[in-house]
């Protein structure tokens, strides 16, 4: 380019990056423009645990600034009182102490600046303020207390999580895997969703299930599962008898147990196998959500089972063999395992959330990758929480 001459923006540029013919994101998914950066000249916005901290304080001030402007006959005893009891739960105990003494220094200056005769008033109020202030420590240690014994259950909570369903391998025999849970429940670590990934003689074979309850009860249901299937993984020469393992530990689990669970506890579930050395996988739907089956190419096949199936634990029912169903596996493509949290995940208006519709034309770097735009894509589309917990398994051929 010659001096003095403008380099005139070529057509890809002045479309955003995209030509006449590029295909355009949908919006709602991730893809759209990015967001704009904060303006730091407004410095940092104050957030509402800060502004909650700083209450205790601005309690004692506008108590101070009330008394002086009323008459004598208001009193600003309560403004002196609520400040020890917000910062019990908020700050440390020093800190109440802090507070509780500020707020009878503040009561007692009050009272002098009057140039009064203490009276049996002014002993109450300055005697009111002093017994809030060690029940506001009080308070601090009981909630301190508290939160200890809530840490201390949630890494039972995390330490049981970890035993029941670990973190499988980044990688197991050549394939890529991630796997995710997302509870409903606030501060809850596992459920009655489980997935379990083993590598075995016959190939490296996978589960994801959903046990009908919630509770203890559904998370020792987990147990069972995932016990049976690891030992069934590397014992059984097909999946049929995999199924079929998990369909006797289920039957036995029921005559343990009490009450309605004994005749109606049952589990659905999707078992896959990746044969070792063939571009296929394998797949029994025991009543669940048919898998995806991700290509590289941004298309997406829903893998249904070619005969619907009960779900594990309900034998009973009715007997017949189970049938396992090939589908290709070609290399880069990823295979999507999910309970029903995912799928049943609705929106305001009551409209479900699609995973096929919502993943096709789409491609994501690595399994970790697409779990974690699914969770953060089913948070969004239910408001920011989910009725249903939330199990996804995802593997990629390389």
């Amino acid at each position: 380019m010659r001096p003095g001459e403008v380099e005139e923006e070529s057509p890809r540029a002045r479309a955003g990056g995209r030509l006449p013919g590029d295909p355009v994101p949908d919006p709602g998914l991730g893809d759209g423009p990015a967001p704009r950066p904060p303006d730091r000249r407004r410095g940092p916005r104050p957030t509402p645990r800060a502004l909650v901290r700083a209450l205790p304080a601005l309690l004692i001030g506008g108590g101070i600034v009330y008394d002086l402007l009323t008459p004598r006959a208001f009193t600003a005893v309560p403004f002196f009182t609520a400040a020890p009891l917000i910062a019990a739960p908020l700050s440390s105990l020093r800190t109440t102490v802090l507070t509780g003494l500020a707020s009878l220094a503040a009561t007692v200056a009050v009272h002098a600046g009057y140039g009064l005769r203490p009276d049996a008033g002014t002993f109450t109020e300055v005697f009111t303020v002093a017994t809030v202030a060690v029940l506001a420590a009080v308070i601090n240690q009981v909630v301190r207390l508290g939160d200890q014994r809530l840490a201390s259950a949630r890494e039972i909570a995390e330490a049981a999580q970890r035993a029941v369903l670990p973190e499988p391998a980044a990688r197991i025999a050549g394939f890529d895997i991630a796997a995710r849970y997302e509870a409903a429940q606030r501060d809850a670590f596992i459920g009655g969703d489980l997935y379990a990934v083993q590598d075995s003689p016959h190939g490296v074979r996978l589960i994801v299930g959903d046990v009908r309850g919630k509770g203890i009860g559904a998370v020792a249901a987990v147990a069972v599962v995932i016990g049976a299937f690891r030992e069934a993984a590397e014992q059984e020469a097909t999946l049929e008898a995999v199924a079929e393992r998990l369909e006797r530990a289920l039957a036995r689990e029921g005559t343990r147990r009490e009450g309605l669970d004994a005749f109606e506890g049952f589990t659905t579930a999707v078992l896959a196998e990746l044969p070792h050395g063939e571009r296929a996988v394998r797949i029994v739907n025991r009543g669940h959500p048919p898998s995806l089956l991700l290509h590289d190419d941004g298309t997406v096949r829903t893998l249904v089972p070619c005969e619907p199936a009960l779900p594990l634990g309900m034998g009973d029912l009715g007997l017949w063999p189970d049938r396992a169903t090939e589908y290709g596996f070609p290399g880069g493509a990823t295979l999507l395992l999910y309970t029903d949290g995912l799928s049943e995940a609705r929106d305001g208006h009551g409209r479900f959330y699609d995973p096929a519709r919502r993943l096709t034309g789409r491609s994501f770097p690595d399994p970790g990758a697409l779990l974690g735009r699914l969770a953060a894509e089913v948070r969004r589309h239910s408001g920011g929480g989910t009725t249903d917990d939330m199990a996804l398994l995802a593997v990629r051929r390389p």
